[in-house]
């Protein structure tokens, strides 16, 4: 048969088009490679413990907030297991022997800091103000008219850096407006403001955890796609894209099976679907050139520590560990050692009040793993698991001198690297956010949805901001291209 459209790529971006463009009317067909749906938004089993990809938390989830509103069209809000965080700390930032707390509210969010920082009150003030015209930008007063994003030109050209330093004159305060920048891939010369605005100013709105597993927005997704008379296929690697006429005709699936389609939206890196697709007249050799030179962010190394039952109480905060180390990070600078880290808790139903799974992320360059591509996972040999075992350690003493000491507490421990990111989710350089949006030069980081082929489309995090704000707005950008951004935009907006 022939769909109206094929998505390469079950991630949140690639589930969300199936899941709108099939409300929609559209015969769509979601097809995955790996025999897990979800991309970042998977949770896995190892033994009898369930581990959560990339999702850690999510913001702007409460009622009138933009991600709450999404999921409302989607029609899976009510249907979600989410646990708020705490309220007076949902972030705690621990830099040169001191924890600062990120509280959800403005306001509370100020009013916090300037507990700490009290000659900085009119600073943060101003620092807020910044990041909410950042996020008003996505708001829901622009759905209602008819906008899905407003243009932000003018913070992507901005310096998150920079702008932070202008606005807030106590280096230490500075450090600590900082201190997720492990979120977004946060690099010193390179981040923009709209990134660093968008992501912290949707945390300070509301910050949520998924109980038991982010794979359920992934299957309640599957679910909607499927009830609306879509497709959803796993194990179903997608390795050609066949252009005739210049004019994709469809996919090859698995080397063998040709599947026919109106149009075709790949959810994977750009650089990855232009490797599948056929060569035409349509697509400069210039664009190949541009599109692969793209400098991608840094990976993650992963490592989820199964707790002794009952015997470390569940946190309900995320905890950034900086020690005296610069809060941003520097490729330029990188020898490999461990000197940031985030600290999670996952949520569960069943943990009587204590964690079951701590995970901690630590930026890794492909640099340090990349004798092992080209390997899969589980056969990459002794001296791939001997330099984890060491990477652990190494985290682990790092922790130890801040003062998070769980040794006596660890049951096991899985561990995940950048070349999980690659083999998994076809991400370049087993990058955890994509390519970089580089403020000297906005231009060149960004992606249209639309490509000089007329019924070939991008979604995902490369175009705009990753995360699950940033792949949700991407996603519905991408779909207007079908439906029309002023309806699309309102629907949603009375969901």
């Amino acid at each position: 048969m022939m769909y109206d459209i094929i998505i390469i790529g079950s991630g949140l971006g690639g589930l969300e088009c199936g899941a709108i463009l099939s409300k929609e009317g559209y015969n769509v067909c979601v097809l995955e490679k790996n025999a897990n749906f979800g991309g970042c938004f998977q949770s896995y089993k190892r033994k009898s413990h369930l581990l959560d990809t990339g999702i850690h938390y999510v913001g702007s989830l409460d009622d009138g907030q933009i991600m709450n509103q999404y999921f409302r069209y989607f029609g899976i809000m009510d249907k979600l297991k989410l646990r708020r965080l705490d309220t007076n700390a949902f972030d705690e930032i621990h830099y040169h022997g001191r924890t600062y707390n990120f509280a959800i509210g403005h306001q509370n969010f100020v009013d916090t800091l300037a507990a700490q920082f009290p000659d900085q009150r009119q600073n943060l003030m101003r620092y807020v103000e910044s990041i909410k015209e950042v996020g008003d930008l996505i708001s829901l007063n622009n759905l209602k008219n008819g906008v899905i994003a407003n243009e932000g030109m003018r913070f992507f050209c901005t310096s998150a850096a920079g702008l932070i330093e202008q606005t807030i004159s106590n280096a230490d305060l500075q450090a600590v407006l900082a201190g997720s920048a492990l979120l977004y891939g946060g690099v010193r010369n390179e981040s923009n403001f709209y990134v660093h605005g968008m992501i912290n100013n949707s945390y300070i709105e509301s910050a949520y955890r998924f109980v038991d597993g982010s794979q359920q927005a992934s299957n309640l997704l599957i679910d909607v796609i499927r009830a609306n008379g879509g497709t959803v296929r796993n194990s179903s690697e997608v390795t050609r894209i066949v252009v005739a006429d210049n004019h994709v005709s469809g996919v090859v699936v698995n080397g063998e099976e040709f599947i026919e389609a109106k149009n075709v939206i790949s959810n994977v890196h750009p650089s990855q679907t232009l490797k599948i697709l056929d060569k035409c007249h349509c697509i400069k050799n210039a664009y190949y050139t541009r599109i692969n030179s793209l400098p991608n962010t840094y990976g993650i190394f992963s490592l989820f520590m199964a707790m002794k039952p009952g015997t470390v109480p569940y946190f309900n905060h995320n905890i950034y560990l900086h020690g005296n180390n610069d809060v941003w990070y520097d490729r330029q600078n990188y020898q490999g050692q461990t000197t940031n880290c985030m600290i999670s808790c996952q949520a569960s139903e069943k943990g009587n009040g204590f964690a079951d799974i701590v995970s901690v992320l630590t930026p890794m360059y492909m640099s340090e793993v990349e004798k092992w591509i080209g390997t899969q996972p589980e056969q990459r040999g002794d001296e791939y698991r001997e330099f984890k075992a060491r990477k652990v350690e190494q985290i682990l003493a790092f922790m130890r001198e801040q003062g998070y000491d769980f040794s006596n507490s660890i049951e096991e421990i899985f561990t995940t690297s950048p070349l999980s990111y690659l083999n998994y989710t076809a991400t370049v350089d087993g990058s955890a956010y994509g390519v970089i949006k580089n403020y000297k030069c906005p231009q060149v980081g960004f992606v249209s949805t639309r490509t000089k082929l007329g019924n070939l489309f991008y979604t995902g995090q490369n175009l705009n901001v990753h995360g699950a704000l940033g792949v949700t707005i991407t996603a519905a950008l991408t779909c207007a291209d079908f439906v029309g951004e002023d309806y699309l935009a309102k629907k949603i907006a009375k969901a």
